[in-house]
């Protein structure tokens, strides 16, 4: 039981250069997203990030979304985060 556990955590992460893949964005937009505060890092491995997966999909879907509607992103970011 303890193992499908571990499994399904391991589902749920998901790395910067996995983002860039599934979502078809550049590495420099998942830096620069992270470094702003829209994408937050659950956890490191000496130099790579890695995020939950659950909620990197649904920030991005919001970004675009608010992008579309004509947001800049400090305003996406005080709208998702308050900062």
């Amino acid at each position: 039981m303890a193992e499908n556990n571990k499994s399904n955590d391991q589902n749920k992460i998901i790395s910067a250069k996995d983002i860039v893949t599934k979502y078809n964005i550049t590495y420099q937009t998942v830096n620069h997203y992270t470094d702003f505060g829209l994408l937050p890092v659950l956890t490191k491995k000496g130099n790579v990030r890695f995020y939950d997966s659950e909620i990197i999909g649904k920030r991005l879907t919001q970004i675009e979304e608010l992008k579309k509607e004509g947001y800049s992103l400090r305003l996406i970011r005080k709208k998702l985060i308050g900062i």
